[in-house]
């Protein structure tokens, strides 16, 4: 071990921390990799139980099946500061295993690169060229040659696959003779396949680097001449160890805002790292993931990322699946990627799709098979990227990036700047329209291949001009060989063109004495940063005052962190109060990602520390732009504001590489033992170890960095004994932050069941602690100023943001849902297990309807019908309880296509009923059912933490939500009607011919005729939302026209809402104010416990009615008091959010309304003695003092007054005279209601006081004593009103419907 300490110091500034060689084990011989051949074969067709895997498959020749690999060779043995994970290093280099192939197959290099995050979220690179070497050891030959002879015979005897077979292994063996089908070889092998007497056996061996940082291009070269040092005719000018110890040992990582260049095998690498102003490095090439996905599709999965769904990447390539993944994470800048991440899942780790967190990850396709045969755990939140067919599908419900066409045209511009192109594309999918995914044959696309590029779907589709290049190559062997090798490079398609003319190749000299390589390396660079400047500006204009709404609450770094989980750090509702109305949707779910709270927590802490890098860097952009350009003018401005510093950095990036800072020492020769390592072209040769693991001793660069790394260690130890431990702190932001960011990647090191079933236990642990965060979010958000009272900052919430926050709870129970299913059976495991459940129960039912209970109970209600009428919607209510009901009425709504629509559906509704709790209690309590359908460590299956999440979720039970009603308006809704007489006299029935017309927030239902004798309908209409009026009539027909009516009760059959219409009046003529119509306000009637919801629709007490009214005499003090509260109230109403103010009606004519106010002020003092039984009412001062006015007019006394005032006295008559002559008889107390709602819509009630109060009638109507004599009361009344007329007062329909003015 003393190599490995000698180079420890020098670790973090060196390029390479280690050379990797992976390949076949010619001591342990063949080895079948079970688990990765099992899954590939598996995976294209369902998803399998990893931890109960058969052997391997047999049905694949076994030129085709998977052998283990091993780690043959790493130097140095082990870096201190990054231990080398032998398990991972090996399973990420060959992610398939080894490969086999003959002579007769395609053995072209491959490159590919990998990732290892560890759990504290830092970052290892691997970098990969795998060959193909020629097999010498005898034994390994004739183990394949019996492996083949194996497989003949089994075929031999087993020519057709028997009926009974299952589909699983139909499927593997379909994949398997679809894999023979691709292979070249196959035919030339014919039935004999692998034969060693004519055959030349080769398998895979890869070559990787260890890296820090991501230099790709540097890497790739390096390794590229390795393997020409190996395959050239002749021998390298040095031993190979001399260039693996100069990359390990002599090359430095270049300094920040520095170039470097060091020397290959053949040719010198030049690579830069950007200044610590600049953005991270990112040495992926971005163009080619635009090219890969088109600009449309990859704005779309990186808003996918944003809002932390589960991403699913798809391709047969490894290096696009990498390149595509650290493409979308690098343009996250200023945020950073939070929880699971694996650009390459190894077949050995499928099961983590099983996780219920959000995650990134890559999987491999295999050739010839498509996007249908492939079935994942959990689809429900899934974004999935076919990166071969440059396609995508994307969530339900999936709000947009905002200024989304703008941010296009500014990506596809920059593009279009480097000869890219780009062009709209088709259009990303979503699972609404699941037949449009392609399903071409292996077969076909190899047929195929160059003139697919014309009509596939992503935004860089090649002119025709370009694509007859293409077609004219076909013929060409050489020309398609040189094509292949351009494209595995990076090079565009476009380039093609340059290859026919023979302009340009790989060797030639470019500008300034570069090589086309490295002017290619160089525009990617440029290329590179100027796309990910658009998507920072985007960011710095989205979030230029997000420290204005930071909330800095702690006195210092250890209470944060303690206190960390129940503070408040960023004021949510303020901050989206402040931005542009088009950006809501997609911020409202943005600032409830685990990657903002992290950014946000960065901010604060950044008061006590060091700034987090990148928020050192977006922080200074914010700045500058403040400089030029003050935002506060155009705050709530959407205008799009573009990048305005693509040529500058550009240019910083082609300065950095035009003018190399440091070079780093020559490989050189090493003091070694002669004949070691001897030159076989062909073969990578064993390298000398003792070389290898020490570094040099003599290295002025490894001697400083050596010191310097010393020097930081005692800084470092003295800052921990002065601040919080190390330890302490790092378990505390573990805490305090991610749920899945333990988890960033799985350990590839150990398999075990032991470790898988920690993992597991992680992810319970995790899932339940989301739910309790998330519902405790929902109520304090939803409890607004109540919630204030008790200790919780936040008191707003808007419409949107509540939506956003119900949208994330139905994720998170398809994640739940979604954990440890044993098959996976439609998008949505949620709604699979509601339609198993919902089965079962239907069995139930069917055989309970055949016992003779049923037919006792229902010849009851026919012998009692009085009894059935007052029980009706006692009964309705306990059946639309049940869970099965609530299924059934989303089953029935065809506005929802999908089963993910329907599950949701069924959650906002079962929230809105405030039985979410209980029937998921109820779901679950099934447990033969649960069993059957989940494994062991399933979150369903942990009973404690499943009481735990019933109870979370209990609690929402203390809020009102109209998630349901609110978001699916236009289905169609079954309502009940009942209405409820006052049985006195024997009026409880009429003989007239009554109807009634309900109205809601949405619309309303027309006036539907009510059967005679009959007090309760049903009847289906479009979705009416929160109920608000009832008008109810009839025609005075017959000789019992009269009619008493208590109140109207109108039920949502879905919802179980139940709304109550208080009447206490007469409708006929002749009796009360003579009306045939009311126009009644509703309420809704919450029972007080969850016993009582079932009895939430019984006959209600008697209410007050108008008349009653009038018997109770408030005091003159009472009556201006309760002016003063009404208008208050209707004040506040309107400085609400829109989406939280409810109904404006309620307050203008409820029950402590306006009109019911302003009733009680023109009651007061008013002589309204019986005269010769006849009942004078408040209407009847109003159309006398219109008459007084009118006469007054036509006799000229009126010609005398200011005009201001004529008009005035004119639009009062105007009013009333519509009023009276309006076709419904709406009574004196409803047209005077009628015209208090008119004058405060129209600004007129302060003007008409005073001209009531000035009319002489008044005298003879009212006492002295009256609050309308008193002038000095008035003229206050007067002031109060003239307040709502900052306010646009708007009426519904049914109040005003038949006035005419």
């Amino acid at each position: 071990m003393s190599g490995s300490s000698a180079v420890s110091g020098a670790a973090p500034c060196r390029f390479a921390h280690y050379f990797v060689i992976c390949g076949i084990d010619t001591e342990t011989g063949l080895e079948p990799d079970e688990l990765a051949g099992m899954c590939t074969s598996a995976r294209e067709h369902a998803y399998v139980d990893m931890f109960f895997c058969p052997g391997e498959n047999f049905e694949q020749s076994p030129l085709r099946r998977t052998f283990k690999s091993k780690v043959l060779a790493h130097y140095p043995e082990n870096v201190e500061w990054n231990p080398f994970d032998q398990d991972a290093v090996n399973m990420l280099c060959m992610p398939k295993g080894l490969s086999f192939r003959t002579q007769a197959d395609p053995r072209e290099p491959q490159f590919h690169s990998f990732i290892i995050t560890k759990e504290d979220g830092s970052r290892t690179y691997g970098f990969v060229h795998t060959f193909y070497e020629e097999v010498t050891s005898a034994q390994i030959c004739s183990a394949m040659q019996t492996l083949y002879q194996m497989h003949n015979a089994e075929h031999g005897s087993a020519n057709a696959p028997s009926s009974s077979s299952s589909s699983s292994s139909s499927m593997d063996s379909l994949a398997s003779s679809l894999d023979e089908a691709d292979s070249p070889a196959s035919s030339s092998r014919g039935a004999g396949g692998y034969d060693s007497s004519r055959d030349t056996l080769y398998v895979s061996k890869a070559l990787c680097l260890i890296t820090p940082m991501p230099f790709m291009h540097a890497c790739r070269r390096f390794l590229s001449q390795l393997h020409r040092a190996v395959t050239g005719t002749t021998a390298p000018p040095l031993p190979l160890e001399s260039y693996v110890h100069n990359i390990l040992y002599e090359v430095p990582l270049p300094a920040p805002g520095r170039s470097l260049k060091f020397h290959g095998v053949y040719e010198p690498i030049v690579c830069q790292r950007p200044g610590l102003g600049e953005l991270p490095l990112a040495d992926f090439p971005l163009g080619e993931a635009f090219n890969l996905l088109g600009v449309e599709n990859l704005v779309q999965v990186f808003t996918c990322t944003l809002l932390e769904m589960q991403i699913l990447l798809y391709s047969q390539d490894y290096q696009r699946l990498m390149t595509v993944a650290e493409g979308i994470t690098t343009l996250l800048f200023p945020f950073q990627w939070q929880h699971v991440y694996v650009p390459i899942l190894p077949a050995s780790l499928l099961h983590f799709l099983d996780a219920p967190v959000p995650y990134l990850m890559g999987l491999q396709s295999k050739e010839g098979t498509d996007r249908s045969k492939l079935e994942l755990p959990q689809e429900a939140n899934l974004c999935f990227v076919d990166i071969d067919n440059h396609y995508i599908e994307l969530p339900e419900d999936f709000p947009q990036f905002p200024n989304k066409t703008e941010f296009i045209q500014e990506l596809s511009e920059v593009l279009l700047s480097f000869g890219l192109s780009a062009n709209t594309g088709a259009p990303p999918r979503t699972r609404s329209s699941p037949g449009s995914t392609p399903s071409t044959p292996g077969r076909e696309r190899k047929a195929v291949a160059l003139r697919e590029l014309e009509d596939d779907g992503r935004n860089g589709n090649l002119a025709g001009e370009e694509l007859a290049v293409l077609e004219l190559l076909q013929g060409n062997a050489t020309l398609e060989r040189l094509q292949a090798l351009t494209k595995r490079t990076g090079v565009t398609v476009a380039r093609v063109e340059a290859l026919r003319a023979g302009v340009k190749c790989q060797g030639t000299e470019g500008q300034g004495g570069r090589t086309a390589a490295e002017e290619d390396e160089l525009k990617n660079a440029k290329l590179n940063v100027q796309l990910r400047e658009v998507f920072a500006s985007r960011f710095t204009t989205m979030f230029a005052d997000f420290e204005a709404f930071v909330i800095q609450s702690a006195p210092d770094l250890e209470s944060w962190l303690t206190n960390r989980e129940q503070m408040h750090n960023f004021d949510k509702a303020s901050f989206l109060s402040d931005q542009p109305e088009p950006y809501l949707p997609f911020l409202s779910h943005f600032i409830e990602t685990q990657m903002f709270a992290t950014f946000i927590d960065n901010k604060i802490m950044s008061q006590w520390e060091e700034k987090e890098p990148l928020l050192r860097v977006f922080d200074a952009r914010i700045d500058k732009a403040r400089l030029y350009n003050v935002r506060a003018p155009n705050l709530r401005s959407s205008s799009y504001q573009r990048c305005s510093i693509l040529k500058e950095s550009a240019q910083t990036i082609e300065q950095r590489l035009m003018k190399i800072d440091h070079t780093a020492i020559h490989p050189h020769l090493l003091d070694m033992k002669i004949g070691q390592g001897k030159y076989e072209q062909g073969f990578f040769p064993k390298l000398q170890a003792d070389v290898l693991n020490t570094g040099p001793t003599n290295n002025k660069w490894s001697h400083r960095t050596a010191t310097a790394q010393r020097r930081k260690d005692r800084h470092r130890q003295q800052t921990e004994h002065l601040t919080l431990d190390n330890d302490l702190k790092e378990k505390y932001m573990q805490e305090a932050r991610s749920l899945g960011k333990s988890l960033r990647q799985p350990k590839l090191s150990d398999l075990s069941p032991a470790v898988i079933a920690q993992t597991n236990w992680k992810f319970v642990e995790g899932l339940l602690k989301e739910c309790r965060m998330k519902t405790k979010r929902m109520l304090v958000a939803k409890m607004g100023r109540e919630a204030v009272e008790l200790g919780h900052s936040e008191a707003n919430i808007t419409g949107l943001e509540e939506n956003t926050l119900i949208a994330s709870l139905c994720d998170l129970l398809e994640r739940i849902w979604s954990h440890g299913l044993q098959v996976k059976q439609g998008k949505s495991a949620l709604w699979s297990h509601l339609l198993h459940y919902q089965a079962r129960e239907e069995r139930l039912e069917q055989q309970q309807a055949e016992s003779p209970g049923d037919l006792l109970s229902s010849h009851l209600i026919e012998i009692i019908p009085s009894l059935a009428r007052c029980v009706s919607l006692t009964i309705t209510t306990i059946n639309c309880q049940t869970l099965s009901f609530v299924c059934r009425h989303i089953q029935m709504m065809s506005e929802i296509k999908t089963d993910v629509g329907r599950a949701r559906a069924w959650i906002r509704l079962s929230l809105e009923k405030k039985l979410l709790s209980q029937h998921l209690k109820q779901l679950l309590s099934r447990q033969v059912l649960t069993k059957k359908l989940y494994k062991r460590y399933a979150f369903l299956r942990c009973e404690e933490e499943k009481e735990q999440f019933l109870f979370h979720l209990l609690s929402l039970n203390a809020v009102d939500y109209f998630c349901f009603t609110s978001v699916f308006t236009t289905i169609m809704i079954p309502y009940r009607v009942v209405i409820i007489p006052i049985k006195k006299l024997s009026n409880a029935m009429t003989t007239s011919n009554p109807w009634v017309c309900v109205s809601g927030e949405l619309g309303d239902s027309g006036i539907m005729q009510i059967p005679k004798n009959v007090l309760e309908m049903t009847f289906d209409c479009q979705n009416l939302g929160k109920l608000t009026t009832v008008q109810l009539g009839h025609d005075n027909a017959g000789l019992l026209a009269k009619w008493l009516v208590d109140c109207v009760m109108v039920r949502n059959e879905i919802t179980g809402h139940t709304y109550r219409f208080p009447c206490g009046r007469w409708l006929g003529k002749g009796v009360d104010d003579g009306s045939l119509e009311r126009v009644l306000i509703g309420e809704l009637v919450l029972p007080s416990t969850e016993e009582d919801s079932g009895r939430g629709c019984r006959t209600p007490p008697l209410q007050r009615s108008p008349s009653q009214i009038r018997r109770i005499k408030p005091t003159s003090a009472q009556i201006q008091e309760a002016i003063g509260e009404v208008v208050n109230t209707i004040v506040k109403h309107f400085h609400k959010p829109e989406k939280e103010r409810g109904s404006l009606t309620v307050l203008l004519c409820g029950e402590n309304s306006l009109v019911t106010a302003l009733e009680q002020f023109f009651h007061h003092g008013f002589r309204s003695a019986r005269l010769f039984q006849k009942t004078v009412f408040v209407w009847d001062f109003v159309e006398k003092a219109v008459a007084y006015m009118e006469t007054a007019d036509q006799m000229g006394d009126l010609q005398e007054t200011t005009e201001p005032l004529g008009m005035t006295c004119q639009s009062l008559c105007r009013y009333v005279n519509a009023i009276n002559s309006t076709s419904r008889s709406i009574g004196k107390d409803g047209k005077f209601q009628l015209l208090v709602c008119l004058g405060a819509r129209d600004r007129l009630l302060p003007q008409w006081l005073p001209l009531l109060v000035e009319c002489p009638v008044i005298q003879q109507m009212y006492e002295d004593t009256a609050l309308l004599r008193d002038r000095t009361t008035v003229n206050a009344l007067i002031g109060v009103l003239e307040t709502l007329h900052d306010f646009p007062i708007t009426l519904e329909a049914s109040l005003v419907k038949g006035i005419d003015l």
